[in-house]
């Protein structure tokens, strides 16, 4: 979505932010509804947050996290064999670390920590409290938020990233955001490319554990996590 947008020559260029957080809220609909199987472990702070919750094994987390980032090291390779041409073409490639890897708009480390805690806290908290279904009078179904499945977790990204995700961008996953900044830095030939970020690195991936840790404890203290 992002390279749709910056990268020239190509049918979305400037299709603006609006245009990502779009892309970016069904792909996370795609992606889940393809790894269902897994339990829809995409991001290693959700899977984090339902660890703590007792939802997942301990066990299984680390597995879960090396999927994670290969996923995401895979993904931004493919993502840059899909634009060649245009990256060939780009003007700025010192500019298109933005493509892979988020940035603040203002650089603070504590508040934009601060940010990315909080967007992932409200995916995590929907993830783990959203009601489920139930049988209601007469045997039928009462549903719940999280009927929408897969695609209530796409209406939440959605969310996020129009009202929580403009600060820095909102990684909310730190394998969406490590796994592509690692492509980058030392597998993409991009002539070009800026350095890394590495300075930032750790912000967007802290951050979302943080959030989902914090989401997960949350669930349980509150009534619903019996």
């Amino acid at each position: 979505m992002v390279a749709n947008n910056v990268l020239r020559k190509n049918n979305g260029h400037n299709a603006g932010f609006l245009f990502v957080n779009f892309g970016w809220a069904f792909a996370v609909f795609a992606g889940a509804s393809l790894a269902a199987p897994s339990g829809a472990h995409l991001n290693p702070a959700v899977t984090l947050g339902l660890a703590v919750a007792g939802k997942t094994e301990w066990g299984d987390v680390p597995i879960y996290f090396l999927a994670q980032m290969l996923g995401a090291i895979i993904g931004a390779v493919l993502c840059w064999a899909t634009y060649k041409l245009q990256f060939d073409d780009h003007p700025e490639p010192e500019n298109t670390l933005g493509i892979f890897s988020t940035a603040p708009q203002i650089p603070h480390r504590v508040w934009n920590l601060v940010t990315e805690i909080i967007g992932t806290f409200v995916l995590v908290a929907w993830i783990l409290l959203s009601p489920v279904v139930k049988a209601g009078d007469g045997g039928v179904p009462d549903f719940g938020n999280s009927a929408l499945g897969y695609a209530g977790v796409a209406f939440v990204v959605l969310v996020i990233g129009t009202s929580l995700g403009g600060p820095t961008g909102y990684a909310i996953n730190p394998a969406r955001d490590l796994g592509p900044r690692i492509a980058y830095a030392f597998i993409l030939p991009i002539r070009g490319k800026a350095n890394a970020n590495w300075g930032y690195s750790w912000v967007p991936v802290l951050g979302p554990l943080v959030g989902g840790a914090l989401a997960a404890l949350l669930f349980l203290v509150l009534p619903t996590a019996a």
